[in-house]
């Protein structure tokens, strides 16, 4: 292996480190609306919104979504459009540079997470594959 080969892979892996440590979870204005509309009804305007994954669904994987007041301490943290976003470290894996938006449609309106990590979504929206 040739030390242009070194230098190659040394630079792909801190581009992939970088990538990793600098990603987010995006969610837009819309769903921030929803979110905080939601929260303050169930008079929660000071939580997190918990994002995360457990097992199940028809393609393996369902997505999670709480309201939490307890941050942890390994919890990645964001903020995005006003809201406080957080995300357990073995869930981020899953869900890192996820969208979350929300749509008013009548037909297929609700909460829809667009996520680069999936191998496979299923028909419903709510699991995933990676």
């Amino acid at each position: 292996m040739g030390i242009n080969n070194i230098k190659e892979q040394k630079v792909s892996i801190e581009k992939e480190q970088n990538d990793f440590k600098d990603a987010q979870i995006y969610v837009s204005k819309k769903a921030v609306t929803r979110l905080k509309a939601v929260m303050s009804s169930e008079g929660k305007s000071d939580y997190f919104l918990r994002m995360s994954v457990d097992s199940g669904g028809c393609s393996g994987m369902n997505y999670k979504m709480d309201f939490d007041k307890e941050q942890d301490t390994f919890d990645k943290v964001f903020n995005q459009n006003g809201l406080n976003v957080i995300c357990d470290l073995k869930s981020w894996l899953y869900l890192k540079n996820i969208t979350i938006d929300y749509s008013d449609d009548m037909l297929n309106g609700g909460f829809k997470i667009e996520n680069p990590n999936a191998e496979r979504t299923c028909g419903c929206g709510t699991s995933f594959s990676a």
